[in-house]
């Protein structure tokens, strides 16, 4: 089979489809997106008009969307799986990829664009609204993280893909407060686990990039 994985080493949603790839230790080929390899774009493009990352591409076959991708490589290579077969645990881990995708990483992505736009065009608001969903949502987590491990009790899942880049970007934009012990070691337990550690190193090289100025923490 031809795995072909386009993505950018720095990109949140790259890191998490990227995760799962090293979970399963499948083979594959990564194509970076980054402006050193410009063929690369016209290529994901010709699958994908709309140009968003992360994309697989399987015999020619494209799959875009990180959670969309993850859920075919459980198809293509069962073990370990990410999702669990028994719909109630599954259920639980879909819930928890999507508060790490839209309540954690879309609030820290807000305050991101925010600094892109660049001064002339602050919103002040939608920085200090999107720091206080991210205030509530630690909170949250917090409580249900109380009993370590994994974001579920099923073992390394999906959720934990998507928590993995959404904590460890959204801790820069606004900082997880030493009162969450349960939050902030579940993403310490997170950056220290292989096919997560191996992203964030591999991503080390383009941290100029963040335009907040990325913190010397991690």
């Amino acid at each position: 089979m031809m795995l072909v994985y386009y993505g950018h080493p720095f990109s949140s949603y790259t890191w998490k489809a990227l995760i799962a790839l090293y979970e399963k230790g499948i083979d594959f080929e990564y194509r970076s997106v980054d402006p050193a390899f410009p063929q690369h774009m016209p290529e994901l493009r010709a699958h994908w008009p709309v140009g968003q990352f992360p994309l697989l591409v399987h015999d020619g076959v494209p799959y875009f969307e990180s959670s969309i991708i993850i859920e075919y490589l459980d198809h293509l290579a069962p073990e370990p799986r990410l999702i669990p077969a028994d719909f109630d645990a599954a259920l639980k881990v879909r819930l928890f990829d999507r508060i790490f995708d839209n309540h954690v990483m879309g609030r820290m992505q807000a305050v991101v664009a925010d600094a892109i736009r660049g001064p002339e065009n602050h919103v002040p608001l939608i920085v200090e609204q999107s720091k206080a969903a991210l205030e509530t949502v630690y909170g949250w987590l917090d409580k249900e993280l109380a009993g370590g491990g994994w974001a579920t009790p099923h073992g390394f899942t999906l959720a934990d893909c998507a928590a993995a880049p959404s904590l460890f970007y959204a801790d820069w934009v606004h900082q997880i407060p030493e009162t969450h012990e349960n939050l902030r070691g579940y993403r310490a337990r997170l950056l220290a686990h292989p096919s997560v550690s191996r992203c964030v190193e591999d991503a080390r090289p383009y941290r100029a990039y963040f335009p907040l100025g990325a913190p010397d923490r991690d």
